[in-house]
């Protein structure tokens, strides 16, 4: 068991480079590993595993509590006796002092961590509130196992391996894998806000789990009882919040920097940074020789504004390619966000200088930032004035021309570079236009909008529907507005499938510690509590996040149209990239794998190539899965 754990453990030394520690009773079967990315405490009074004073408890915890100096006196003077400085350790005192649910219920913090509960025989698993820290966990011959990473699990000789169909056909469909699938059947992502208690001697069904904060019933509270203030007002409350916020995401016994954007959420953050800082703080970026996705010099002019000590690369589209082969081992399962590439190559920029990053993340989802929130509304209030079924029946109308179109106006051969004239692909512009008007809520009209295909069971057979955070509407937020509605499916959907998966895996490969101040659960809760048009304005969105960062940066040098941060992947396919996708995605090599219906990928491929319709986010997602799972056939325990 011993030599198992501490295996497993290695796998991960990218998440802990500074060190590592195993804890082991036999008796119960218990066997807990750790690796350690020293931040808070460098001394050996931070090492993990963690037993408690009292002996009764152990952990091994992933993230930071931002919040342990502020609980720390409390349990000092409820005679809880430290050794150490760690935030571990008054996680651990506060869960000794008072309680799982509780503790998880007052700390603030980025965390995934088990906790062994020696005189009970109970293993907890627990999560953070919007899931910044990923928890793998599954029985696996009658064995639990559970890790940070799938890679750690795999190295177990009971792991199964066996896919997921359904997961699959839902990660070809919107470009991730949402909780609590997971690419294999016998693994599950813990829930955000959850928490689960596993006898040692018990089976699946003897587990119970646990919230301790839902956020549909958070946002639903909240908009039962609005923010009753003045704009100006909330302006300042929200000041407040990211200062205090901010503020905590930087202590550190390590240097600290920020990744900046030169957006409204990247620089917000830097500019309190800043403020609170008594040296220039370190910002990186990075830029693109295509001009269309280039940022850099955004960037660049709010940190000359702020003072700090600025670092910027330039990259390639070869430097971006060679990123390529190496993502299977880094994300662990399918990964279809492009902007993986750019994340993954500043995070190795800023690690050359720093330990710990603030990032933006969360602003868009928590303050309305995406275009598609004003773009969703005007759709939804236009399709609420039709009847369903007759919306449906002009979905699947104009889908039939657009199939048909194809078949008679494709081209003879679709790789020659030729481009199909505007008037032939009409139909199909009209379908993406339209992709939306089958959706009977608001969630289902942003799923929409993610989705890339709305038959993911014709690309992969045997798929069927399967409930995630993505379908299940148990989930969503209820009786709230549509833009409420909204911004909760992206919280809980877009924002913890994607985006933290993409943040954590990138920057934890390189043993970067990213946090993001915005995804503070006051901040959110404050946010989700704000009237519409504290959001929305003829701008766009995050009003009054723009107003808190005129505070720190005059609006000139942020005020411009809402950009993703991206690849120029369509025009790579069809050119840079052709050779390596055509070998891919083949005849023969897609039904030699069985796991797509090889007529109807090249059909997308033939799309994609003559211009006829733009399927680079699909057919990524499809290349992610087939380097996957070449990764798949040559890794082992």
């Amino acid at each position: 068991m011993t030599r198992v754990v501490e295996k497993m453990t290695q796998s991960l030394g990218h998440r802990g480079p500074d060190g590592a520690g195993s804890w082991v009773e036999a008796q119960a079967g218990i066997a807990l590993g750790h690796r350690r990315l020293s931040i808070i405490d460098l001394s050996s009074a931070g090492t993990q595993p963690m037993r408690s004073a009292s002996g009764r408890y152990v952990i091994v915890f992933n993230g930071e509590i931002y919040s342990f100096r502020t609980l720390r006196p409390d349990l000092e003077k409820e005679g809880y006796p430290f050794v150490g400085q760690s935030d571990t350790e008054v996680l651990l005192a506060a869960i000794e002092r008072r309680g799982l649910k509780r503790a998880l219920e007052t700390v603030h913090g980025m965390f995934a961590f088990a906790v062994w509960d020696i005189q009970k025989r109970i293993l907890s698993l627990a999560r953070d509130r919007v899931g910044k820290k990923p928890l793998y966990y599954g029985w696996c011959n009658g064995t639990l196992l559970f890790a940070s990473e799938l890679k750690a699990l795999k190295i177990h000789p009971d792991f199964d391996r066996t896919i997921d169909r359904d997961a699959l056909g839902q990660f070809i469909q919107y470009g991730w894998i949402s909780e609590p699938l997971s690419i294999y059947c016998s693994v599950r992502k813990l829930q955000p806000g959850t928490f689960i208690n596993i006898p040692a001697d018990g089976l699946p069904e003897a587990a119970s789990m646990e919230s301790y904060w839902l956020s549909h019933a958070v946002m639903e509270q909240a908009v039962s009882q609005p923010f009753t203030g003045s704009f100006d007002k909330a302006v300042d409350q929200l000041d407040e919040l990211m200062t205090d916020a901010v503020t905590e995401r930087m202590v550190a016994d390590v240097d600290l920097g920020a990744l900046l954007s030169g957006g409204v959420d990247s620089s917000a953050v830097v500019g309190i940074m800043q403020k609170n800082s008594t040296r220039p703080i370190k910002t990186f970026s990075i830029g693109f020789e295509e001009k269309k996705y280039d940022e850099a010099g955004y960037a660049s002019a709010v940190a000359e504004h702020l003072g700090t000590e600025h670092h910027e690369l330039i990259v390639t589209s070869r430097q971006c390619m060679d990123v390529i082969d190496r993502l299977p081992a880094i994300y662990d399962e399918p990964f279809g966000d492009a902007s993986q590439v750019p994340t993954l190559l500043v995070a190795e920029l800023a690690r050359q200088q720093v330990k710990v990053v603030l990032t933006g993340d969360g602003g868009d989802e928590t303050f309305a930032g995406y275009n598609h929130y004003a773009e969703g509304l005007a759709q939804w209030k236009l399709m609420s004035r039709v009847p369903h079924a007759a919306r449906a029946g002009m979905v699947g109308a104009v889908g039939f021309v657009a199939e048909k179109s194809w078949r008679v106006l494709k081209p003879d051969n679709p790789g020659s570079g030729k481009r199909v004239r505007s008037w032939e692909k009409a139909a199909v512009k009209l379908q993406r236009k339209m992709r939306g008007w089958r959706a009977e809520s608001p969630q289902e009209l942003i799923a929409n909008h993610y989705s890339r295909t709305c038959q993911p069971e014709s690309l992969v057979p045997g798929s069927a529907y399967c409930r995630s955070n993505l379908t299940d509407p148990q989930v969503w937020a209820q009786g709230v507005a549509p833009l409420a509605a909204m911004r909760h499916f992206d919280y809980a959907g877009y924002l913890a499938g994607d985006i933290l998966v993409k943040v954590d895996r990138a920057t934890m490969a390189v043993g970067l510690e990213a946090r993001c101040p915005i995804l503070d659960s006051r901040i959110t809760e404050f946010a989700w509590r704000l009237p519409d048009r504290f959001l929305l304005d003829r701008k766009g969105g995050k009003r009054v996040l723009r107003e808190v960062l005129d505070r720190y940066v005059p609006a000139r040098l942020t005020d411009r149209p809402k950009r993703g941060f991206g690849v120029p992947i369509e025009d790579w396919l069809r050119n840079s990239l052709r050779d390596w996708v055509e070998e891919l995605l083949s005849v023969e090599r897609l039904q030699a794998d069985g796991f797509f219906d090889a007529a109807a990928v090249r059909r997308l491929w033939e799309q994609h190539l003559c211009h006829w319709r733009n399927h680079s986010n699909i057919l990524w997602s499809i290349l992610m899965f087939q380097i996957w799972l070449d990764s798949e056939r040559t890794s082992g325990p």
